[in-house]
Parts: C-alpha cells; sequence; structure tokens
C-alpha cells in the first residue's frame, strides 16, 4: 500500500509501499532496489510510476547513496546514487527527495513557510548517530524554524519484530540511560526488544519540532504490504548481499 502521513501535503509526499509496482517473483511490486536481482527494466518502469505521482520524471528524483551514517547534505539538482549521505534538504522544486527503505524508518519533513524539505533515513545506527539531529539543524541552517517544521515517520519495523543483541542494548545505554525507556525484554536470553518508532519521534522532538506523526505499520508483519530486510533474512531469501527488495518514501516541494 501506500502511505500518506496526516500532517503533510498529500499531493506533495508519499510513503511508497509493495503495491503497485511491475516486479515479480520475490521482488515482486514497486521494488526500486536497483542493486538486487530484479529486472532493471522492470526497477526502471517501478521509478516511472512513482515519479508519475507528482507528474515528474525520473529525471527529476534525488536518490542518495545511503549507508548508516549521520551525514545530511544540502543540494539544488537532482542526482542518483552520486551522494553518499544519509539526509537531505533542499529549497528546490520540483526536485523529489527520496529514500529508500527495508525496515529503517524512513522520515519526511517540510516547513512550508520557509519552502524547504528534507528527508532522513534513520535505521536504528544512523538514529543513534544523529540522523535526526543533523538533518533539522542543515534545515534550519538554511532558514527553517524548528516550529513551523511538520515531520512524519514512515512505515518501519516495530517494536515487536526488532530484537537486537545485548551488545546494542549496552551501546544505546552508554548514550543514555534514558534509553532505557526503548528497550522491551525479549523472549530470547540476552536479547531485547527495540522501539525505533519512538527512539526517532522522541528525537524530534527534542529538536523543538512540535508537528510530528508517526505510521504504527510494522514493515515485518505487513508481508503484503511493505518490503522488509529483516523478514527476508529470516525467511532465507537473500542469496547474495544487497540481493532484497525496497520501497521508496518522497517528499517534494
Amino acid at each position: 500500500m501506500t502511505y500518506f502521513a496526516p500532517n503533510l501535503n498529500k499531493n506533495k509526499h508519499c510513503f511508497f509501499g509493495r503495491q503497485g509496482g511491475v516486479s515479480t517473483g520475490k521482488y515482486a511490486g514497486l521494488n526500486i532496489n536497483v542493486n538486487s536481482g530484479d529486472a532493471p527494466q522492470n526497477i526502471r518502469r517501478n521509478y516511472e510510476i512513482i515519479c508519475q505521482k507528482f507528474s515528474l520524471t525520473p529525471q527529476n528524483l534525488f536518490r542518495l547513496n545511503q549507508g548508516v551514517s549521520a551525514d545530511a547534505v544540502f543540494i539544488t539538482e537532482p542526482s542518483f546514487q552520486q551522494i553518499t549521505a544519509d539526509g537531505v534538504v533542499t529549497d528546490k522544486e520540483n526536485i523529489i527527495l527520496s529514500l529508500s527503505t527495508a525496515d529503517c524508518a524512513p522520515v519526511l519533513l517540510c516547513d512550508e513557510k520557509a519552502h524547504i524539505i528534507g528527508a532522513a533515513h534513520a535505521g536504528w545506527r544512523g538514529a543513534y548517530k544523529g540522523i535526526i539531529e543533523n538533518t533539522v539543524k542543515l534545515m534550519i541552517s538554511k532558514g527553517a524554524k524548528a516550529h513551523n517544521i511538520k515531520a512524519a515517520i514512515g512505515p518501519c519495523i516495530l517494536q515487536p519484530s526488532l530484537e537486537m543483541g545485548a551488545e546494542v542494548y549496552e551501546m544505546f545505554m552508554e548514550q543514555s540511560q534514558e534509553n532505557q525507556k526503548y528497550f522491551a525484554p525479549s523472549n530470547n536470553k540476552d536479547h531485547y526488544l527495540l522501539d525505533l518508532e519512538t527512539y526517532v519521534y522522541d528525537k524530534l522532538i527534542k529538536q523543538g519540532l512540535e508537528n510530528i506523526s508517526a505510521s504504527h505499520q510494522d514493515t515485518y508483519t505487513r508481508k503484503e504490504e511493505y518490503f522488509s530486510f529483516r523478514r527476508e533474512t529470516h525467511e532465507g531469501t537473500i542469496n547474495r548481499p544487497k540481493d532484497f527488495a525496497t520501497e521508496l518514501s518522497t517528499i517534494v516541494l
């Protein structure tokens, strides 16, 4: 399915799920991962379908070369995986900012008054390192005001599905004892369940944002609607690194 955040302009953003594309097999749906084993012509068509939502073309698309960093960049023209970062900000019209995810939390941001938009790829590693803070701060440095920024957290893996080892729990505790509230006990010894969505939500609040929404939709459990790297890992369907389907989250001025 596609998810629209209630606090963002429906004509200017979309969290695309897996439905509506032309890919088949284990990539069935709207897969946009060029590193997967999906047919290149299917991926190209899926990008065209996505861009048509905004009456634009793939030439208007900006795609990061994502990782697990806290790096955010300001851009003024489209490009496709030429810039390595996990957050992006622009004040230019007709550029579709996009994030590729398959469990990580996609965060879309907009200050309509300042005419500035942003997007942050918030997996647990990136969120831990500060990608939310750095993307918001970059927007503010370009003229946005924290109290005017609307933020939406799209579908991502939710706490019941996100089991972590003790080493991750200890990392978060070293960062702040307040992080205890984002973990729940797992049925497996020395493992914990991380509430990534709330962790990201609270980081947005700490940056002074007041208008925030979260989808509360679990990519892991909703197989017909969303792709999930962790689900595919557990199902044993990933045959080589990066060979899994991903979906796209988008925002435009």
